[in-house]
C-alpha cells in the first residue's frame, strides 16, 4: 500500500504527519476538525503551507483561515511528543478595558494535565490579562524544568511575547525606557516576567500561537480566561472539576 501523508489544519495539533494513527489522534471527536491525505509529501507541504483544508471522504468540507502555522516535526510528531510539558495560555477582558481574567492548560506527555484561572482584574486589559497568563506559565515552566524537564509555551498574544521575549532587552539597555517617547505601559508587569524569563530561556521555548482556530490547548486556556473573570478569582487557581474537555469547551468564550 501507498505511503500517504495526512495534512491537520485544525486539530489538538497541526502538521503534515506520516501515518493515520498519530494524525487521527489530532482530530478524532475534535470540533470542526479540517484535514485531508496526499499521495506526496510535496502535495501535503504545499497544501499546509496554505492553509486550507479539506476534511477526508464521509465528512463536511471545511475551510481554514488564512494563516502561518509552525511546522510540526517530520515523522507524525507533534510539538506535544516533542516537549515534556506543554503550556498553552491566553488572557481574557470583557469589555476591553474591562474584566480581566487569564487562564492556562498545561499538557504532560501529550494529555491535558492540569488547568488554572483566575487573576481577576474589574479594571484591567487585554494586554495586562496576556502578560498574567504568560507570566504564570513562565512560573510553571520554571517548576517544570527544575526537575529536568523540557517546556514550550503557546501564547496567542503577540504584544505579550515581544514584550517579555524581545522589546524587554532593549527597554532594559536603555533604563526601561522606550526609544520614542512616553512610559512602557504595564511595565511592573513585563519587568517580573522577562527577569523570569532570561532565567530559564535556555530551557523554555516561548511560541506565537494562532488564536481561536480550533487549537485545544489554546480554547481550553480561552475558556479558563473567561472562567476566571466569570468566578472573579484574585488569585491564580487550579481547575479542580473532572477534566472533561468537551464539556469545559461549552464555556463561554473570550
Amino acid at each position: 500500500m501507498a505511503l500517504k501523508f495526512y495534512v491537520v489544519w485544525v486539530g489538538r495539533e497541526t502538521g503534515v504527519f506520516t501515518n493515520w494513527t498519530d494524525a487521527k489522534k489530532q482530530v478524532d471527536r475534535f470540533p470542526q476538525a479540517s484535514y485531508k491525505s496526499f499521495m506526496t509529501r510535496e502535495e501535503a507541504e504545499a497544501a499546509y503551507a496554505a492553509g486550507r483544508g479539506t476534511r477526508l471522504p464521509g465528512r463536511k468540507t471545511q475551510s481554514r483561515p488564512t494563516t502561518t502555522v509552525k511546522k510540526q516535526p517530520e515523522r507524525g510528531t507533534s510539538s506535544k511528543q516533542n516537549f515534556d510539558v506543554v503550556i498553552y495560555c491566553d488572557g481574557g477582558c470583557d469589555p476591553n478595558p474591562g474584566k480581566a481574567g487569564s487562564g492556562v492548560a498545561v499538557y504532560r506527555g501529550g494529555c491535558l494535565s492540569e488547568l488554572w484561572y483566575g487573576l481577576y482584574n474589574p479594571k484591567g486589559t487585554n494586554n495586562t490579562a496576556e502578560l498574567n497568563a504568560l507570566h504564570q506559565s513562565l512560573l510553571l515552566a520554571k517548576e517544570a524544568i527544575a526537575q529536568g524537564q523540557t517546556v514550550q509555551i503557546f501564547c496567542d498574544s503577540q504584544y505579550a511575547i515581544n514584550c517579555v521575549t524581545v522589546w524587554a532587552f532593549s527597554w532594559k539597555k536603555k533604563g526601561w525606557k522606550r526609544k520614542t517617547a512616553g512610559d512602557i505601559k504595564n511595565l511592573e508587569l513585563i519587568q517580573e516576567a522577562h527577569a523570569l524569563y532570561v532565567k530559564i530561556r535556555t530551557g523554555a521555548l516561548v511560541s506565537h500561537v494562532k488564536a481561536h482556530i480550533g487549537i485545544e490547548g489554546n480554547e481550553l486556556a480561552d475558556r479558563m480566561s473567561i472562567f476566571g473573570i466569570d468566578q472573579r478569582n484574585t488569585d491564580f487557581c487550579q481547575y479542580t472539576e473532572t477534566l472533561d474537555i468537551q464539556f469545559i469547551l461549552g464555556f463561554r468564550t473570550g
